[in-house]
């Protein structure tokens, strides 16, 4: 009699998968988007995409939602970066079928980041759509804007993108950008730029004034990336350098 498949073991099969049809001449050249070391299986992204969503089907219809969870939450180990691509790929468009559970298991996931990679996928795909969905679930990221942990403190300002381009969050996003603007990691900076920008592509009346209140104190990266989009002249008044006050002798 076959032996019953469990979230474990389909875990086990696509991981064979995914190694056994690999590139390892494309994996080579993956390392050079990375600052960090990572293993890679040499998948491109269309490809496993593919894979996914033929894996995510099949499973949903056999076993059930919380089954493609459970495989997922497996996959999302490890620092092979396929594995946790195809993680997030499982259950990408599927969030408005998660609930607060579900997003305290993304939440714990978090803990596993190892690449901006894994944490955008993450973060963008799965964080952020259900933040936007419930808005009282963004309180969250004040406690991630506090942590010791860069990913938990990039995550803070991508797990805001998806509201902020319905012009949601606001508040949150003054809030979080203050609590950042002196956090010398470059992927936290980045990550900020992303967020201020795509808040200034929806809610530019707002935005610019708040940009120029903070550009005497926040990193050249941040501006650069919060102000690209903008119109030359007011990205030009954003990006002047700061004339500091001379000091009284």
């Amino acid at each position: 009699m076959p032996r019953k498949r469990t979230p474990t073991s389909v875990a086990r099969e696509i991981r064979h998968r995914l190694q056994a049809d690999g590139s390892p001449e494309h994996a080579k050249g993956v390392q050079w988007f990375f600052k960090e070391e990572i293993k890679s299986q040499g998948w491109r992204t269309a490809r496993l995409r593919r894979l996914a969503r033929q894996y995510g089907r099949a499973l949903r219809e056999e076993h059930g939602l919380d089954f493609v969870v459970g495989v997922a939450d497996r996959l999302f180990t490890g620092r092979v970066l396929e594995e946790k691509v195809f993680a997030v790929l499982l259950l990408e468009n599927l969030t408005a079928r998660f609930d607060d559970t579900h997003f305290a298991l993304f939440e714990c996931w978090l803990d596993r980041i190892s690449t901006w990679a894994d944490h955008d996928g993450l973060v963008h795909s799965l964080i952020a759509p259900m933040i936007k969905a419930k808005p009282t679930r963004a309180r969250r990221v004040f406690d991630w804007a506090k942590s010791p942990d860069c990913w938990h403190r990039r995550a803070a300002c991508v797990a805001l993108i998806q509201g902020t381009r319905r012009k949601m969050f606001f508040p949150q996003v003054v809030r979080v950008s203050n609590m950042l603007l002196k956090d010398e990691d470059d992927m936290v900076q980045k990550g900020l730029g992303w967020l201020l920008r795509e808040t200034a592509k929806a809610d530019r009346p707002r935005t610019v004034p708040y940009l120029m209140k903070i550009r005497s104190r926040a990193p050249r990266l941040v501006l650069r990336t919060a102000s690209e989009t903008l119109p030359a002249q007011t990205r030009s008044r954003i990006l002047r350098p700061f004339a500091e006050p001379h000091a009284i002798i």
